[in-house]
């Protein structure tokens, strides 16, 4: 049975291949391997998401929730050099590939590690994921309430989910969730099947 994506140690064997791909209009070849979330390339639902999410902010701490091997971190890191992009997974095999994939492209701004590396005292002005919509809401909910409440006022996440792999009900239950005037959900773009949903902490 191939691993699953979530797996913290994956079991299959660690063999790395080239992967040529264009990232914030730059084509660069990086590293990618098995047991990873989308290994032989750019997935359907993060290519959405890099092409509705608004130019990220050229300063302060970006955050990619979920990075496997780190096109949504490379290209905030590409796009915002000044702006520190911090690159987490529970998945050790793609926090090595980010982080060899980061130095391959000279960025030193990326800061890759798993969830319990990130300080708790550690706040974020944006969040980009494509959440692990695929091992259960239950993972999903947790994880957007250990890190939705992690932005700053008037920082911004923006998560994109297949619509017909419960887009609309994860909106539904942000809503519900985030209900006491702190935040504010919309729906920023729908694409190719998805949906990009925009959670702003307003200030």
């Amino acid at each position: 049975m191939p691993d699953h994506y979530f797996t913290a140690a994956p079991a299959s064997p660690d063999e790395r291949s080239a992967l040529r791909v264009t990232l914030a209009g730059r084509a660069v070849e990086l590293v990618t391997a098995p047991g990873i979330f989308s290994p032989r390339g750019l997935d359907k639902g993060t290519r959405v998401l890099l092409d509705e999410a608004p130019t990220p902010p050229a300063t302060g701490d970006l955050l990619d929730l979920g990075c496997g091997w780190g096109p949504v971190a490379l290209t905030l890191a590409l796009r915002s050099p000044g702006a520190t992009v911090w690159a987490v997974d529970v998945n050790e095999r793609a926090l090595d590939l980010a982080r060899a994939n980061a130095e391959a492209l000279g960025l030193t701004n990326v800061r890759v590690g798993r969830p319990g590396e990130v300080p708790d005292v550690q706040s974020f002005d944006l969040i980009w994921s494509n959440p692990p919509i695929r091992v259960g809401k239950a993972v999903v909910h947790d994880l957007m309430d250990t890190w939705l409440p992690r932005l700053r006022p008037g920082g911004t996440a923006y998560l994109v989910v297949q619509k017909n792999l419960g887009a609309d009900s994860l909106q539904s239950w942000l809503c519900e969730r985030l209900t006491h005037g702190s935040y504010a959900v919309t729906r920023q773009a729908t694409s190719g099947g998805f949906r990009v949903l925009r959670v702003e902490r307003k200030a």
